[in-house]
């Protein structure tokens, strides 16, 4: 997987969590206090101890080593999380654009020296419990982590990642399915076109298609062209055919070696067997060599430059004569000073975060673009930092006045500094990003850190963070001015500054389509007959060698046996404040309080359903009570960890054309905010501002942009949502909510000359949205608080209670469920049902203007508590494992693609697909697959461990009890579902095949996102949008 790293501050999101996990562990003694017996100087299996660190805000103890024999670098973070986890980089700094450490990220996967069964990572995603497993290409290093809960797993998936970095076979064959080939078209025809083909080649030109991403991409390569950063790591579509299989091996040699590897391990598993490990399986078997991979620093320029890309038009953004893109880019320092890293970060928070910043009020209020630009803020990804501000959707005519707003606005800064509030905000929003507790706390560490120490940068000091917080509040208190002077070194004086404009050419995906076909016939052009045979000969054996059915003896793995026969429940209390049903969940939340409301949509107007997204996003952000919008985002930053607001469809778990639509309103806060989150919360329920036209739109336009940015990344949710619309209600509405129907919504009203229409409607919408009749809350927080944050939601309750009118539904089928099965005189959540839904089949084509395609199909089966429904759990995997993965990604040649079950919908995807009919014949040929009863036991297994990793995968303090709040499925009724999965058997995986999806199959929906397709227009029993 390729990706562009994003800010230091950015990544600062994810660094959270505190130690007392759900599945802490009771031990004589902790894993941060058991590290701390460790000395500097200490040998342990081949390693020497550097450095041992108490990192107290983080709940965390760093162990720094050594390794004696090969240099390679080892960080241990020791905390009481029982998510433990793995990861290896290695500094990767490609001098071309064939997407060789991307390609070679790919292929190391492909079978290793002990594991040479094609494919062990896709294989062992079946046989472990892993609740996470990838590996990442960034722009100057790649990574390859791991998490899982179980100590056996551990060892076994540490085994086959040494192996596969270590030792991996590089097989011609694998090169030629995940890089690249010349093929013909159908493999089996020696007279069908020959094309290019290959799984990095499809991923390439699909990330490409994504105009955000292109234009990260040529302002990294333009900011930093000596080096490096000046090719595309991932994979230039058009140079990726340029790449031999001996390079990639040459690349591996150089690379990937422990003198240039540096290892993390998190968690509360032991060090030493770690090391052990890791010496005996990998290490002990090379020598110290100079790796040589160390990044020059860029040669700085003595005066600033101007360049100008083009793109395809988007037919969805706000405005299509408003797709220019212009932002001035600046190179900073290295990123290896921590505090300097720190500060400009922050620096940049001040600079462009919230209506209150200056970038905002000079650049997004004005209206001369839709959004800031896709690059924006502080990055301290590359070697040194940048920081970018610009504008999306501006007009060409406006492209010079940004410019001039960019350095006025500079200047400004340097003269008026900032308020003291907004940065005691910023520093409050640290605090709670530090409180905040995560899942993937491990994961999040080591992308944290990965930059920083791939240039040799201490990672144990980036972990310091209060460190260095509190040197930024000295060197404040020392310097008022400290600020604007970092303000005038980077940005006023900084001479190497590009700025880049990009704008959309109508022939653009043309001339790409003709390029690659250029490149195509000059490889043709020398092929002698016997080359073309050898090519027919060549995709015959891969083909062969993809259908051939796998030895995996050689995989380590887990046992059924092996899962937690049980899960643990969690405890809520359900009671009622001011009438309205509460529930309490006392969690070890680290001194913050979660709250949650949901508020049910069954007395609005149908004709206000398709408003309900865009009411959410500005609710919280035009404003309320005596504060303006600006006060308003101040105040939240300041008292809260946020205050969001979102749409909710959630199918019943009994029945599938019964569902609760409703909003989600959430919030956090320090226990001592608890007053201020609930009067913020007061006043946007009694008095939200509405009626500024000139914030709608700018709001308006950022949330049509956001939309049509999205759908390039992430275009099979989009058609997964489109395919089950008219298969049950919940699918219909969802479709209106988050779909196309919203994308192509919020185009229309972002183009509408005048928003006072919207203006009126939203009031509307806030009387049936906002009324203490139709909500029930949630929250979570310490067992010392709950009482104090019930007296706070009582006073909420009443205060908002003071206006409320009886409002009648707009359905007539309105069914009422207790809040707690157990108890039926409780309180209750109120349904939608619509016992006479008709399904119908229906099969939609999006034309877009990208060169892959996005394809799914849906069928309508059970609710989560039907008998069946863990047996179509096990069949969706199981499929996507045994059947789908080889015919749509090794055969097809897409970036991705499967099956999935959720909202009584069995559901088929493909992600970056080269093809379309032929993705949904293999969606056909799957069905038939799992009907012909052609797996085995172990296969049956394998999806049962891969369904549980999922099922058991952790969850944070902040997030437990929310099942039964939001879907009302408790615990018992886990239990009940987790005791069919372990039920499930072959007849029954047979059974559900025929009785569900070969039945089903002539009421499915089909949607396809994709360039233009002549089959397709030709086929009428296809609706073309």
């Amino acid at each position: 997987m390729f990706r562009q790293t994003k800010s230091a501050l950015q990544k600062l999101r994810y660094l959270s969590f505190n130690g007392q996990q759900h599945t802490w562990r009771l031990k004589s003694t902790s894993a941060r206090e058991r590290a701390l017996q460790y000395q500097p100087g200490q040998k342990i299996h081949g390693f020497t101890v550097k450095e041992v660190v108490a990192v107290p805000d983080l709940f965390l103890t760093a162990v720094k080593l050594t390794h004696d024999k090969t240099g390679a670098q080892y960080l241990h973070a020791a905390r009481d999380d029982s998510n433990n986890l793995f990861s290896v980089q290695f500094r990767t700094t490609p001098m071309d654009s064939t997407g060789v450490p991307h390609i070679l990220e790919h292929t190391v996967l492909c079978g290793s020296e002990k594991y040479p069964c094609r494919d062990p990572f896709f294989k062992m995603l079946n046989r472990s419990l892993s609740t996470f497993m990838n590996a990442f290409t960034a722009s100057d290093y790649t990574m390859y982590p791991f998490s899982t809960q179980n100590g056996k797993d551990f060892q076994n998936l540490l085994s086959v990642y040494l192996d596969a970095v270590f030792f991996p076979c590089l097989r011609e064959q694998d090169f030629w399915q995940e890089g690249w080939r010349l093929e013909n078209e159908d493999p089996t025809d020696p007279n069908s076109p020959l094309v290019f083909k290959g799984v990095v080649f499809n991923e390439m030109k699909g990330a490409f298609s994504d105009n955000e991403r292109l234009y990260a991409q040529h302002l990294q390569n333009k900011l930093y062209p000596n080096h490096t950063y000046s090719v595309v790591s991932g994979g230039e579509p058009l140079a990726i055919p340029d790449l031999t299989w001996e390079q990639l091996k040459q690349f591996h040699a150089t690379h990937y070696h422990p003198s240039n590897a540096r290892f993390f391990t998190y968690g509360d598993l032991p060090l030493e067997p770690h090391l052990k490990q890791i010496q005996e399986e990998a290490l002990s078997k090379f020598d110290r060599i100079n790796p040589k991979t160390e990044v020059p620093s860029q040669p700085r320029w003595t005066s600033p430059k101007e360049d100008h890309v083009t793109c395809s038009p988007d037919p969805l953004a706000p405005d299509p004569n408003k797709q220019n893109t212009v932002c001035v880019s600046y190179l900073l320092g290295d990123i290896t000073d921590a505090f300097e890293g720190l500060t400009l970060s922050l620096l940049s928070s001040l600079m462009i975060s919230g209506p209150n910043s200056p970038f905002y009020k000079s650049l997004i209020e004005p209206k001369l673009g839709t959004d800031f630009s896709s690059v924006v803020g502080y990055d301290g990804s590359t070697k040194e930092a940048s920081f970018s501000i610009g504008l999306q959707g501006v007009d060409e005519e406006d492209i010079e006045r940004v410019k001039q707003i960019i350095s006025q606005t500079i200047d400004k800064i340097i003269e008026n500094g900032f308020e003291e509030r907004r940065i005691k905000a910023l520093i409050h929003k640290l605090e709670i990003q530090i409180k905040h507790q995560t899942t993937n706390f491990g994961l999040s560490l080591a992308s944290y850190i990965a930059s920083s120490w791939n240039h040799d940068g201490d990672p144990v000091e980036l972990l310091r963070i209060s460190d260095s917080v509190a040197k930024f509040r000295q060197a404040l208190k020392e310097n008022p001015h400290f600020l604007q002077e970092k303000v005038r070194q980077y940005f006023k004086e900084n001479t190497h500054r590009l700025t880049l404009s990009m704008s959309p050419e109508e022939s653009y995906l043309e001339k790409q389509a003709k390029a690659e076909e250029e490149k195509l016939q000059k490889k043709i052009e020398v092929l002698s007959d016997s080359d073309r045979k050898q090519i027919y000969e060549k995709g015959l054996d891969l083909l062969a060698a993809q259908s051939q059915t796998q030895d995996v003896s050689c995989l380590p793995a887990l046992k059924v046996s092996d899962i937690e026969p049980t899960i643990p429940i969690t405890p809520v209390q359900i009671s009622t404040a001011g009438g309205v049903p509460v529930q309490y969940c006392e969690q070890p939340t680290n001194g913050l309080v979660y709250f949650r409301a949901l508020c049910n949509l069954n007395t609005l107007p149908e004709d206000l359903r398709v408003f309900v997204p865009l009411f959410c996003s500005v609710i919280t952000k035009m404003g309320c009570g005596a504060l303006d919008y600006r006060q308003q985002a101040q105040q939240m930053e300041l008292r809260t960890g946020g205050m969001s607001v979102s749409t909710q469809v959630i199918t019943d778990c009994n029945e599938l054309d019964t569902y609760e639509q409703g909003i989600l309103l959430s919030s956090s806060c320090l226990e001592r905010n608890l007053p201020h989150m609930f009067q913020l919360w007061s006043d946007i329920f009694i008095s939200p501002h509405f009626d500024d036209e000139e914030r709608l739109r700018v709001l308006v336009m950022q949330s049509a942009q956001e939309l049509a940015n999205g759908i390039a990344y992430s275009g099979h949710l989009y058609a997964m949502t489109r395919a089950g619309r008219h298969l049950t209600p919940a699918g219909d509405l969802q479709e209106t909510f988050g779909g196309m129907e919203q994308v192509t919504f919020m185009k229309r009203t972002a183009a509408m000359a005048d928003l006072s229409q919207i203006i009126r409607t939203l009031p509307r919408i806030k009387i049936h949205l906002f009324n203490p009749d139709n909500m029930r809350c949630a929250i979570n927080s310490t067992p010392e608080k709950v009482s104090d944050a019930a007296a706070h939601l009582e006073g909420f309750i009443k205060d908002v209670a003071k206006n409320r009118k009886e409002r009648k539904p707009v359905r007539p089928n309105i069914i009422e469920k207790p809040i707690n099965p157990l108890d039926d005189s409780g309180p209750r959540r109120k349904l939608i049902s619509e016992p006479t839904f008709h399904p119908c089949p229906m099969k939609t084509f999006f034309q877009m203007p990208f060169p892959v395609n996005f394809v799914s199909e849906s069928i309508r089966t059970v609710p989560f508590s039907h008998k069946d429904y863990a047996s179509l759990c096990i069949l969706a995997r199981m499929m996507t494992a045994k059947f789908l993965h080889g015919e749509i990604r090794e055969k097809g040649g897409a970036y991705g693609g499967g099956a999935k079950i959720g909202g009584g919908l069995f559901t088929f995807y493909s992600y970056r697909d080269p093809n379309t009919v032929q993705t949904l014949s293999a969606f056909g040929n799957g069905i038939d697959w799992a009907k012909s009863g052609k797996f085995t036991q172990q296969d049956i297994d394998e999806a049962k461990l891969s369904v549980f990793s999922a099922v058991d995968s952790p969850v944070a303090p902040a997030d437990k009890g929310m099942g039964q709040f939001l879907s009302g499925v408790t615990d018992e009724m886990k239990q009940s579902h987790r005791q069919r999965l372990f039920a499930v058997d072959h007849k029954n995986l047979v059974d559900v095949a025929e009785r569900y999806l070969s039945a089903g199959q002539k009421t499915c929906g089909v949607v396809i996102l994709g360039p233009e397709n002549d089959v397709i227009k030709k086929d009428p029993s296809w609706i073309i949008k």
